[in-house]
């Protein structure tokens, strides 16, 4: 089983992500982790973070949402895998991205959590924009 997509703020909590996986059937799952990227009040190199701007090209960066969950759900001990990047403008403190990770055991799931958050960082058609309390502004090349 797996998902991954883009979602507009407000239309997934993490609570209502984790019944997706659950509802699935999965069988044989002994551990489950997941990841929750949240909007950090500063940037990498220290600066007072407002908000940020989370921007994707939808058609796109769901089907590479979704080739990363599929292709991460087959190997050995994975049952399930759910990949859900929020867009739009989000402030500090408010969650920017789930993913989740269903197994047989915690040495499964663990490294494919890693592995899971790596690739969307680089494989999927997402950018970031800082937006600081002294007014200035700027993409993030990697985030």
């Amino acid at each position: 089983m797996y998902e991954g997509r883009i979602v507009k703020k407000g239309e997934l909590s993490f609570d209502s992500a984790l019944k997706i996986l659950k509802e699935k059937g999965l069988t044989n799952v002994g551990a489950i982790a997941s990841f929750i990227g949240v909007v950090r009040p500063t940037s990498k190199t220290g600066k007072p973070v407002k908000k940020i701007y989370i921007e994707a090209w939808k058609d796109a960066a769901d089907v590479s949402l979704n080739r990363i969950a599929r292709e991460l759900s087959e190997k050995p001990g994975i049952s399930g895998v759910l990949i859900y990047h929020f867009e739009g403008e989000l402030t500090v403190g408010e969650d920017i991205v789930y993913v989740i990770i269903a197994g047989d055991h915690r040495e499964n799931v663990f490294p494919v959590l890693t592995e899971a958050v790596e690739k969307y960082k680089h494989e999927s058609e997402i950018w970031k924009k800082e937006f600081f309390e002294d007014g200035e502004s700027r993409w993030v090349e990697e985030f």
